[in-house]
């Protein structure tokens, strides 16, 4: 059925009365917005009557029909893009000064962009789901919109890549079309409270917690603030809300207590053996990734999950928890997990080219790194068929003091996944060189840094993506390599995996 076929025989209902749910001048499709709404909602002045068909905050990003948000930061002031926005095709623009074009008229462009955003959580008429976590959480959301897109015939609604934060969320929100069956909100936070001021602004009916990792322990301090920090996306849940939270976590009883310290039913993921959504069995399916036995109580699931890794297997509980949570479709949830590979930045595998015209594989986990995630990729690594196993490691940020500990450590995980040449990069790498240096002069890896003995590992430590590059280069890919790229997104291992897969120099 084309899209247009499939519009005319979509049913009326209420959605389509809601005075938040404007309908284009075409009658073929609910425009997002229209001017009327907008200035009621945002407490604004309208120039005159118009609609909109999405909502964007960046003017290189702006489409045709857009309405873009002319935000003002610190250092930047949206308002110098609006004739940008509007040669791109902006059909109107929110701004806190009157200009040429079709505008809304505002106090405060940043406070507006949460108005609207409020309003779209209004009008929504299907169950919410928001994620956080130390790791995964990004995986699990795009899993869970999968899942549930696929069930309702394309009107699942999701943040889109990482937009997290203060200003992500309200514009993912803004962007939900009103008659969305459900809606998948990612969190994020590296300070206490922010979560909190997230939670409340989604409202989730269903909130999942991935993990709890020493992420952003530099600004939190502890293990147990980071639990709490998370815990908070509990504090917005609807009434009679669920809590999916992972029963294999030490900090289990904490975001227990937090979940029904809010009215919210709880529901656990993990091998415990008590947990609600257990893992029963996994092992490896033909063709890659993992075929998955669960047991959910009433009854036992088994699907296949692509990608590989016991991490992406554990965080498959947490997405069948979710979809059952707003009693969406599990077969449509399994059948999403083992065709949805690794993201661009997450997990993604690439078949690069390399000497003679034969491939090597790189796997792409550039965009994020904590001690937890750096240990499962390697694991990962590890048992992966490779003729050289090769690592790319960027520093892991927001550690603090820990740092050099946390990245120390690393060299177990190295050895334990037989890595043949680690590349190391950024400064915040050189307690782990230090740790391979003694190794590589040593023959071993050295009882004195409380890590496994092992084969010493040949490794070159550099400051910048370039000359990471050129030490990958040096070192010369051979055909079945496999390359693991990973670091905190701020290093910069995007450009070095663009440049590996495009063979640029």
């Amino acid at each position: 059925m084309n899209a247009v076929a499939r519009i005319l025989e979509w049913p009326n209902d209420a959605a389509e009365a809601n005075p938040l749910a404007p309908w284009s001048s075409s009658a073929l499709w609910p425009a997002l917005w229209d001017s009327a709404t907008l200035a009621r909602v945002m407490k604004g002045e309208a120039s005159g009557e118009f609609a909109v068909s999405g909502v964007e905050i960046d003017s290189r990003d702006v489409q045709g029909g857009d309405l873009f948000f002319a935000l003002k930061g610190e250092a930047m002031d949206g308002h110098r893009f609006v004739e940008g926005a509007f040669a791109k095709g902006a059909a109107a623009v929110v701004v806190d000064r009157p200009v040429d074009g079709p505008h809304i008229l505002v106090e405060n462009t940043t406070e507006a962009l949460e108005l609207l955003g409020a309003a779209a959580r209004e009008r929504s008429r299907g169950p919410i789901i928001g994620v956080t976590g130390s790791v995964g959480k990004t995986g699990v959301k795009e899993a869970i919109f999968d899942a549930l897109d696929r069930a309702s015939r394309g009107d699942a609604h999701r943040s889109v890549k990482s937009y997290n934060n203060h200003v992500g969320v309200p514009l993912s929100l803004a962007r939900m079309p009103a008659r969305a069956r459900f809606g998948i909100f990612e969190m994020g936070m590296n300070h206490a409270g922010e979560i909190a001021a997230l939670t409340r602004q989604v409202r989730p009916n269903v909130a999942v917690i991935t993990t709890i990792a020493p992420a952003h322990i530099e600004m939190l301090g502890s293990m147990e603030a980071i639990a709490d920090a998370k815990a908070e996306i509990f504090e917005g849940l609807e009434t009679g809300g669920v809590a999916v939270i992972p029963a294999d976590s030490p900090y289990f009883n904490r975001l227990k207590e937090a979940a029904l310290a809010s009215g919210a039913e709880v529901v656990s993921f993990g091998k415990a053996r008590d947990a609600d959504v257990r893992l029963l069995d996994a092992v490896p399916a033909i063709g890659g990734g993992s075929l998955v036995t669960i047991d959910m109580g009433d009854r036992r699931v088994c699907y296949t999950v692509a990608a590989p890794g016991e991490h992406h297997v554990i965080n498959s509980l947490a997405v069948m928890a979710a979809v059952r949570g707003v009693k969406g479709d599990l077969g449509a949830a399994g059948v999403a997990l083992a065709e949805m590979g690794g993201l661009p930045g997450r997990g993604a595998r690439l078949q690069i080219d390399v000497s003679g015209g034969d491939k090597a594989l790189l796997i792409d986990e550039s965009y994020n790194a904590n001690p937890a995630s750096m240990r499962a990729t390697l694991e990962q690594l590890g048992r992966t068929p490779a003729h050289r196993r090769i690592a790319v490691l960027g520093a892991m940020k927001e550690l603090g003091s820990h740092g050099p500990d946390y990245h120390a450590a690393l060299a177990g995980p190295i050895g334990e996944a037989g890595v043949d040449y680690a590349v190391l990069v950024g400064e915040e790498m050189a307690p782990l060189a230090q740790v391979l240096e003694a190794g590589r002069n040593s023959g071993e890896l050295g009882k004195s840094a409380a890590l496994p003995l092992g084969k010493a590992v040949p490794f070159a430590h550099c400051l910048t993506v370039r000359e990471a590059l050129d030490a990958l280069r040096e070192f010369g890919l051979e055909k079945d390599d496999v390359i693991l790229v990973k670091g905190s997104n701020s290093v910069g291992l995007a450009s070095l995996v663009n440049a590996l897969d495009k063979q640029e120099g």
